[in-house]
């Protein structure tokens, strides 16, 4: 099993026990999210990768994002990510956000990677941004059904975190129960977002089995069989 979206470097202990304990489990694969510091944990743990790219709360400031070109060499780096726009918390200003998104948009496809997206309160500015961006994209913590029919037209990665375990998400479990088989993922999003049976502890990578399980559930698989198809869809998606 694979985690496709983790956050390594913001739990508050050390990520090779985090690391082991999700091994332990049969999670033997982590995407982690960041810019160097996502590289430098990927190089220190067998079986992590790395997405890196500026997030939109960040858009505020100027950055070089020449360095991001440079970061795109690395041979466990294998997305841009997570870009994308997000309203809800408004911590840049609009086109600001816009901006920094069309710039890695256009370093992505000049490099030939996916994109890991984040969006939030910005749907359709998000899907306007992506228009004309024909690689692969990936819609990471899914939470907007109503993007599914744009989803799956243009052939994206629908990417759910523990929050489709939650009692009252019942309309992001019909849209997982939707998405086509060989474009689903499952993620942590970890330290954030922990499964309904662990909700109220830090997130980890371990802990994508209970999502993983809740995906089987209504999808009719077994989490084994779902485990399978899952790992096949990031390796495709990913390079890995």
């Amino acid at each position: 099993m694979i985690d496709t979206h983790a956050h390594l470097d913001a739990l508050d202990e050390d990520p090779g026990g985090v690391v082991a304990r999700a091994r332990e489990v049969g999670v033997t694969r982590i995407v982690t999210i960041g810019l160097q510091q996502a590289l430098d944990l990927a190089d220190a743990h067998e079986g992590v990768y790395a997405v890196v790219g500026v997030h939109p709360h960040e858009a505020a400031v100027e950055h070089d994002l020449g360095e991001l070109r440079r970061l795109l060499g690395h041979p466990k780096a294998v997305a841009v990510g997570e870009i994308g726009l997000d309203y809800f918390r408004d911590y840049a200003p609009h086109d600001a956000q816009q901006r920094l998104f069309a710039a890695q948009l256009d370093i992505a496809r000049d490099h030939g990677k996916p994109v890991v997206i984040h969006t939030r309160v910005a749907d359709d500015d998000t899907v306007a941004g992506l228009r004309n961006f024909d690689g692969t994209v990936v819609l990471h913590c899914f939470s907007s059904p109503h993007l599914l029919p744009i989803a799956q037209q243009r052939g994206w990665y629908v990417s759910f975190a523990g929050n489709v375990t939650y009692k009252n998400a019942t309309d992001l479990r019909l849209a997982a129960s939707q998405v086509p088989d060989d474009r689903l993922l499952a993620e942590t999003d970890c330290p954030y977002l922990a499964p309904q049976p662990v909700r109220g502890k830090k997130n980890e990578p371990a802990y994508v089995l209970h999502t993983l399980e809740a995906l089987a559930a209504v999808r009719g698989a077994t989490p084994d069989e779902l485990a399978r198809q899952i790992d096949a869809n990031a390796s495709e998606c990913f390079g890995l």
